[in-house]
């Protein structure tokens, strides 16, 4: 299985409309458009029954101690974790093809609604759930995509892995709140094929740095 988009090339950084935010010179950084990307996928296996997506940060600071801290950097050196942008499930085998911005254009408060859909699929909550508990503004369950907004003071340059997985199965048996991680237990089982690309991001100007 192949995968591509028009909107980044593959190791390639991913445009400002494709995340949460963009460099600001008089605040850091401002929301952005925060659609999400094209992708497409040819060459899947027979017997595909429906396609999950999945969007990872595997470059996401371990401990918070510095982040988006005057006077401080988040060390290049620092262990990384992993962050979800995006957990789609339930695809029906006929969709090949995502158009950008069709599952999320803007930043929504609080978050997007979920877990339904468009094509009758499925979005559970990423990570940006956990990161606004407790803001009294933006906290809420955030649903579907929500793009890069790494550190605007880390050293690293961040990478974005959007996987498509081929499955077995119409339906992963997944519904209210769910994760990442339950979604890739869920999908682990009945994995036909699957195929990634990667884009890169950063806040920081000065980030030279690049884990992998």
């Amino acid at each position: 299985m192949r995968l591509s988009s028009t909107s980044f090339a593959d190791g390639q950084p991913i445009p400002g409309e494709y995340a949460f935010a963009v460099p600001d010179p008089a605040a850091r950084i401002k929301l952005s458009s925060n659609r999400n990307p094209h992708l497409r996928w040819t060459d899947v296996p027979a017997g595909t029954k429906s396609f999950a997506v999945i969007c990872h940060d595997p470059d996401v600071p371990s401990r918070g101690d510095d982040v988006n801290k005057e006077g401080r950097v988040v060390p290049a050196d620092l262990p990384r974790v992993d962050f979800y942008h995006w957990v789609l499930v339930d695809l029906p085998a006929s969709v090949t093809e995502i158009q950008a911005g069709e599952f999320a254009d803007g930043v929504h408060a609080r978050g997007k609604p979920g877990p339904e859909a468009k094509h009758g699929a499925l979005q559970g909550i990423n990570d940006y759930t956990a990161w606004f508990t407790g803001d009294a503004e933006m906290g809420g369950d955030y649903y579907g995509y929500d793009g890069p907004c790494p550190p605007w003071n880390d050293e690293l340059i961040h990478r974005y892995v959007f996987t498509v997985y081929a499955l077995d199965v119409e339906k992963l048996g997944l519904s209210g709140r769910f994760g990442g991680a339950e979604a890739l237990k869920a999908i682990q089982p009945h994995i036909l094929a699957q195929a990634s690309i990667t884009g890169t991001y950063t806040l920081n100007p000065q980030a030279t740095a690049k884990r992998g």
